[in-house]
């Protein structure tokens, strides 16, 4: 049977918004969400999705560089399990736009940056976007670590009651890893745009860029930033993040959707 969605318990997932500095300030990496998809169809969107199993596991504890359950979790406000999360954000980075963040042992980045390491990087991502291949042993077989270090937890949404599929997401900033090239994934996502947070913004009022709430008000929240650097120290001075849930209400005979502190919102 269905779960109601007045009762229906939002997924925990992880969103990363990937910074990098371009000649007239910095940018970040949007994906457009597949037509047929029953979440945001169209849209475009940071890479993210749902925390997985998998995220959690031993395994993947072991592979976190820089931060352990404990201090994700505090950072989180979680009484446990908060590297989940942070493992989720960097293994969706990879399986929706290639982007691998990752150090060997001695904390050193890994670029990928040749043609054979490029090569064999996108078999992985196919083999581990089709489950041939889990994410975690293909980190285990490349000798690699996920580097956890200049990943900082930003803000934190949760959907609606209303929409069929709810999430409660966390959203962190990273820097893209150099040598390193995105793509969309021709599945899940079917465009892929590098963009200042300010012109995604004016696309989006001219009705160019279709987005949702979150990620309007996340590029809202440092669109005066110049520089990646910037917006990661802005990220790092933020305490107690407050956990934002938006209500869907009828309003003149029209669906809105409204904050707290919005009129209606208490009603």
């Amino acid at each position: 049977m269905a779960e109601n969605p007045k009762t229906l318990t939002p997924r925990p997932a992880a969103t990363v918004i990937t910074l990098r500095d371009g000649p007239d300030g910095f940018e970040v990496l949007m994906l457009r969400r597949n037509l047929n998809s029953d979440f945001v169809g169209g849209a475009y969107v940071f890479p993210g999705g749902g925390v997985d199993e998998s995220d959690a596991g031993p395994s993947a504890q072991r592979l976190a560089l820089g931060v352990g359950d404990t201090e994700a979790s505090r950072r989180l406000n979680l009484d446990s399990g908060g590297l989940a999360y942070y493992v989720a954000c960097l293994r969706e980075l990879f399986e929706e736009a290639g982007l691998l963040v990752a150090c060997d042992e001695n904390g050193e980045p890994r670029l990928f940056d040749d043609a054979f390491a490029v090569r064999r990087m996108a078999t992985y991502r196919r083999d581990v976007n089709v489950g041939s291949l889990g994410f975690v042993e293909m980190m285990e077989r490349e000798g690699l670590l996920l580097d956890l270090r200049g990943l900082e937890y930003v803000a934190h949404w949760v959907t609606p009651v209303g929409p069929p599929r709810r999430f409660d997401t966390r959203f962190f900033v990273a820097l893209a890893p150099e040598g390193q090239i995105a793509t969309h994934d021709a599945g899940e996502t079917v465009a892929d745009l590098w963009v200042r947070p300010i012109d995604a913004l004016e696309a989006h009022a001219r009705g160019e860029l279709e987005m949702i709430l979150p990620t309007i008000r996340n590029l809202e929240a440092i669109a005066h930033f110049t520089t990646s650097r910037e917006v990661l120290g802005y990220a790092r001075s933020l305490v107690d993040i407050p956990r934002t849930e938006p209500r869907i209400v009828e309003r003149d005979g029209e669906i809105v959707i409204v904050l707290p502190g919005d009129v209606g919102f208490e009603d």
